[in-house]
């Protein structure tokens, strides 16, 4: 039986920084591709910044649910399968994901730069108000319902629930994947985390997982760093008010001090700002790796002596997520009690109240929020 075109509440932005609950219409999956009835979605900080990308547009990247319909080929799936979407949608086939590299898929990032992303040669799969509207990153997750290609979901195991895996999609394998993949951390290495929010706390647990001997985390919230020495930090550093350089410049003289005077193996940039792009540089020992892993965007001054010696800047995508290899080592680390998730998220919000979940993330209330999808 051929499925029927849907109607569902969804989140869009107008591009101008507003959002308002609409119904949207989504049509039946074509060959290759998949509908996902959404139960829970995460709320980041891409969300926020997604308000003023061109709109209208379908909010949300991070997200789980249930297979709703199957287009024709798609195998592996069966209807009511619990699933998670992943909003770097590997095609396979072009040079970047034959090399390993699929977060950076050609493919979809020629979609990206094209349309934003929408999963057909024709954007009218999903319509408001009678006409096409995109989604963010190809998903829409912050909506009833999402067509998405088959590329882009991972059957979920039986004893892990749709209302917390939903964040593995985006803040924890960002987190973990450039801690274990991008950086290599090593047995013993030393690392630094300047942000504790939901990427932040993640690269703290794929440092602990991956088994470094110190682990700094530098936030401006007390609770935040109580939560990062639970998930892994050996030592937790409050970052002070008052004039940046003077306070960057203390970070770095006590991170110092804890690591013999060399900086450490790997610092983490997590907190968006880009004031703070380059500090990881100067956290870094000589021949160590700086990681941008919030994504952050402006201008920032850079020092090209902070890039001495032998020092490795990297800014990674998605923590070079490999769908097929990640998401599989993320169940088993959380079946085996090694990657927590539950207490990751502080506060679920029904649809209505985005306003506010924007708000307790920006103020730093919360350090992981999730949309309730209904």
């Amino acid at each position: 039986m051929t499925p029927d075109v849907v109607r569902g509440p969804a989140i869009i932005a107008d591009g101008q920084g507003r959002f308002g609950i609409e119904t949207i219409e989504v049509d039946p999956p074509g060959p290759g591709e998949v509908r996902v009835l959404i139960s829970a979605a995460g709320v980041c900080h891409t969300d926020h910044a997604s308000l003023r990308w061109p709109g209208p547009l379908v909010l949300g990247h991070e997200g789980a649910g249930y297979v709703e319909a199957l287009g024709d080929g798609v195998e592996g799936l069966q209807i009511a399968q619990p699933v998670l979407l992943n909003w770097a949608i590997p095609c396979g086939t072009c040079p970047q994901c034959a090399r390993g590299a699929a977060s950076l898929c050609e493919r979809t990032h020629e979609l990206d730069v094209a349309r934003l992303g929408t999963s057909r040669a024709h954007p009218g799969s999903t319509r408001w108000r009678g006409q096409p509207i995109e989604r963010s990153f190809h998903l829409g997750t912050f909506s009833r319902y999402a067509l998405v290609r088959a590329e882009a979901v991972t059957p979920l195991p039986p004893s892990l629930s749709v209302d917390i895996a939903c964040i593995l999609g985006c803040a924890v394998m960002t987190g973990v994947g450039s801690a274990v993949n991008v950086a290599a951390v090593a047995p013993g290495d030393s690392v630094v985390v300047l942000g504790c929010g939901g990427v932040g706390l993640n690269v703290i647990q794929g440092a602990r997982i991956a088994g470094a001997r110190t682990i700094i985390a530098i936030d401006r919230v007390p609770a935040r760093l109580d939560r990062a020495r639970e998930l892994g930090a050996s030592h937790t550093m409050l970052a002070g008010d008052g004039d940046g350089d003077t306070r960057h410049a203390q970070l770095v003289t006590d991170v110092r001090t804890l690591t013999d005077g060399r900086g450490v193996d790997h610092a983490f940039e997590a907190t968006g700002l880009p004031a703070l792009a380059f500090l990881p540089l100067q956290l870094a020992r000589n021949g160590g790796n700086a990681l941008q892993v919030s994504g952050a965007h402006g201008p920032a001054t850079l020092q090209l002596t902070d890039l001495f010696w032998n020092k490795r800047y990297l800014a990674p995508l998605y923590g070079g997520c490999v769908p097929s290899r990640d998401f599989p080592r993320l169940f088993d680390w959380v079946a085996q009690g090694r990657l927590e998730l539950a207490g990751l998220i502080s506060h679920r919000y029904p649809m209505e109240a985005l306003d506010e979940a924007f708000d307790d993330m920006l103020e730093g209330r919360s350090s992981k929020g999730v949309l309730r999808i209904a």
